[in-house]
């Protein structure tokens, strides 16, 4: 809930070549550049991005965690990419961190209640996930490091 002091963990949803153009120079974007996501989000809150596919709108199977960090930026800020396409972005300071597949995971993860229809949820871009998941992601994605929470 916007204005409570506990971190929130979110899920965002992004081919992983566009995932290590965020990492690269610290945002988050998502949703093609939607800034409601990006507004419910908070200081200190974990970020995932889950990429279905290695490249936008490509083939090629990526199904894999590709990114993990925290929520730094206070305010989402509008980014000219040219073009004409002028997407919302978020500063979100990135972990060194492993890429993870997830269908090995999908039994334990809580999020995921119909674990034969597991990527129906992702559908949507953006979602906010329990503690517990994110958890169990980052222990796998930071094996040697703990998520701070910020508290």
């Amino acid at each position: 809930m916007p204005g409570t002091n506990r971190t929130r963990y979110w899920i965002i949803v992004a081919s992983k070549e566009h995932v290590q153009n965020g990492i690269q120079a610290g945002f988050a974007q998502a949703c093609h550049g939607k800034a409601a996501p990006l507004k419910r989000m908070s200081v200190g809150d974990g970020v995932l991005y889950y990429s279905p596919t290695v490249t936008f709108r490509g083939q090629d199977k990526c199904q894999a965690f590709t990114a993990i960090g925290r929520v730094i930026g206070e305010s989402v800020y509008l980014y000219d990419m040219g073009g004409g396409f002028i997407p919302n972005r978020r500063d979100v300071e990135y972990f060194a961190s492993e890429e993870v597949p997830i269908r090995p995971l999908i039994p334990f993860l809580t999020f995921i209640e119909n674990k034969q229809r597991w990527g129906y949820l992702f559908r949507f871009g953006f979602f906010e996930i329990p503690q517990v998941d994110f958890d169990l992601i980052a222990g796998h994605m930071m094996p040697e490091r703990v998520f701070y929470d910020g508290s």
